[in-house]
């Protein structure tokens, strides 16, 4: 099951090489690679794709890493070079789309809060400019629950494969279902389709009610979601098309 593939193994290697430039180039790294929100000066349309390779820490990299290591090589196996590539990359992409909506919303409702309290666009525009030069900003008496919303959209970049993970992990589910599973300190294997799938409705559970149920309260569960969701219905159509074919010839 564990027999790493060439495009598994090219994958692997190239964000252990992005993780490590990172930690040598700093802040520079994530500022040029990191996918930022569209408004934000620092964001540029190749960042959603090279996000894909950039990760916050070490657990960070090593979870996903893990898990494209486990899950990714029998994929690969399964559907091919070409279409795990397609997959992966599609489900990155789909998860940063989901993750830029929800950004999206959540900006603009905390933008008009603003607005309907009286603060000008340009005062708006100060405020972002000086969090992001210096840290601090003025809060004009809104609350820091409505500050944080407008804040953070705007200036917390996205990094990690977890979207294109999340894809596979999907895909993976709809291939191998019942493919018994074990979690560590737990002896009792789960089928696949119940353990990601748990494990999905976790993360949809902690993007809804804004709590963290599947991983430390940054997570962008949005974007987790995107990618699951693109690898499963991807994966779906492959295999019923697949059955089809072969029902038919």
């Amino acid at each position: 099951m564990n027999r790493l593939t060439d495009t598994v193994k090219t994958l692997l290697i190239a964000n252990v090489m992005f993780y490590l430039g990172s930690q040598f180039l700093g802040d520079a790294a994530y500022k040029l690679f990191a996918l930022w929100y569209p408004g934000n000066p620092n964001f540029e349309y190749w960042q959603l794709i090279t996000h894909m390779f950039m990760h916050g820490g070490l657990t960070h990299i090593l979870f996903n890493m893990f898990a494209l290591y486990i899950f990714g090589s029998v994929l690969e196996m399964y559907v091919g070079q070409q279409r795990f590539l397609f997959l992966y990359f599609s489900a990155g992409l789909g998860a940063a789309g989901l993750q830029i909506l929800f950004s999206y919303f959540g900006f603009k409702e905390a933008y008009q809060y603003y607005i309907d309290a009286g603060v000008t666009p340009s005062q708006i525009q100060d405020i972002l400019e000086s969090v992001i030069e210096t840290g601090q900003y003025r809060d004009y008496g809104i609350s820091n629950e409505i500050s944080n919303q407008l804040i953070s959209n705007y200036v917390t970049p996205m990094v990690g494969a977890s979207g294109a993970i999340f894809g596979v992990l999907a895909a993976f589910a709809v291939i191998y279902p019942n493919m018994p599973l074990y979690i560590i300190f737990i002896p009792i294997p789960i089928k696949a389709k119940y353990l990601i799938g748990g494990y999905f409705a976790l993360n949809v559970i902690s993007a809804v009610t804004g709590s963290s149920l599947a991983g430390p309260s940054n997570t962008a569960y949005w974007a987790h979601i995107g990618g699951a969701v693109i690898g499963f219905f991807t994966m779906w159509v492959w295999k019923k098309n697949q059955f089809n074919q072969n029902r038919w010839n």
